[in-house]
C-alpha cells in the first residue's frame, strides 16, 4: 500500500500573510472595476437604439436629406451655419441612402424608420426636414403616403424636382431614380394628386432661375407652400448659399 504523506498544518504566520494577499486582491479588483473608463458615448447626431427614450430635445431636431448621386457630407456647410445659430451636433442629423433606389417601393419607407429612430433617440415629438434635390421627393412621399404629417413640424425643399425634371430622361432606360424624376412618372402623379402639401405641416421651398438640373424651374415651388425664389444660383449653390441657408433657418423658426 502507498504511503500517504500528510502535510504539517500552516503556521499561524502563514495564514495571516495569505489571508491578507486575499484581502489586498479583492481590493485591487474593486478599484480597476471602479476606475475603468465607461464605455464610449455614440458621436453627436448619431442614430442610436434605446429602450427608453432620450430627453427632449431643447430644438425640434433637424434631418438634412442629400440628392442624387450625393452623401451627407454636402451639407457641411449648412450644419455649420445651423451650429453657429445654436444648434447642437445632436440636434443635426443626416440621412445616408441609396440615391439609385424607388422613391415610393424603397426609400420612403427607409427614411421613415430613420425619423423614428431620430425621435428615439432625442424624445423629440416632431423632427424638422431639410431636404435637396432629389431627396425632396421620397420625403414628400413618406409625408404624402407613409404618416409622416403625424411627427414632422417643417419641410424644406432646395431645389427640388417637385414635379420632374426633363433632364431625367438622359438616365431613365437605367436608373429607378431617373424615372422617378421624369416629369408624369408614377411618382410624379402620386405626389401631384389631391394636396400637395397635406397636413399640419409647414412647407417651403427654394428655388434657382439658373439652376443647370431642374427644367422647367418652375418645378420645384409647390401649391400650399412658401415658395421662395434664390436669384441665379448653380443648382449646388443652393447648399451653400448664406442667404438661403438664412432663409431655411428662419422658416423653422416659424
Amino acid at each position: 500500500m502507498a504511503r500517504t504523506t500528510r502535510r504539517a498544518p500552516a503556521s499561524p504566520a502563514v495564514r495571516r500573510a495569505a489571508r491578507t494577499a486575499l484581502a489586498l486582491a479583492a481590493v485591487v479588483a474593486a478599484a480597476l472595476t471602479t476606475v475603468a473608463p465607461p464605455a464610449a458615448a455614440a458621436a453627436p447626431g448619431t442614430v442610436v437604439s434605446s429602450v427608453a427614450p432620450a430627453p427632449r430635445a431643447a430644438r425640434t431636431p433637424v434631418i438634412f436629406v442629400h440628392g442624387y448621386n450625393a452623401d451627407p457630407g454636402v451639407w457641411g456647410r449648412m450644419t455649420g451655419d445651423f451650429k453657429a445659430a445654436g444648434y447642437t451636433d445632436a440636434e443635426l442629423f443626416t440621412w445616408s441612402y441609396d440615391t439609385h433606389a424607388s422613391v415610393n417601393e424603397v426609400l420612403s419607407g427607409r427614411f421613415a424608420a430613420y425619423v423614428d429612430e431620430v425621435r428615439q433617440q432625442t424624445g423629440a415629438r416632431r423632427v424638422d426636414i431639410v431636404a435637396h434635390s432629389y431627396g425632396s421627393l421620397p420625403t414628400r412621399w413618406y409625408l404624402k403616403n407613409g404618416g409622416g404629417t403625424a411627427v414632422v413640424g417643417h419641410w424644406v425643399s432646395l431645389g427640388g424636382p417637385n414635379h420632374g425634371t426633363g433632364l431625367a430622361w438622359l438616365c431613365a432606360a437605367w436608373d429607378q431614380a431617373c424615372r422617378d424624376m421624369t416629369p408624369g412618372s408614377y411618382v410624379q402623379k402620386g405626389l401631384a394628386a389631391g394636396d400637395e402639401t397635406p397636413g399640419d405641416v409647414k412647407y417651403a421651398t427654394f428655388w434657382s432661375s439658373c439652376d443647370e438640373f431642374i427644367n422647367p424651374h418652375d418645378s420645384v415651388p409647390l401649391n400650399g407652400a412658401v415658395n421662395t425664389p434664390a436669384g441665379c444660383l448653380k443648382h449646388n449653390e443652393l447648399l451653400t448659399d448664406g442667404g438661403v441657408s438664412a432663409g431655411v433657418r428662419a422658416f423653422l423658426g416659424r
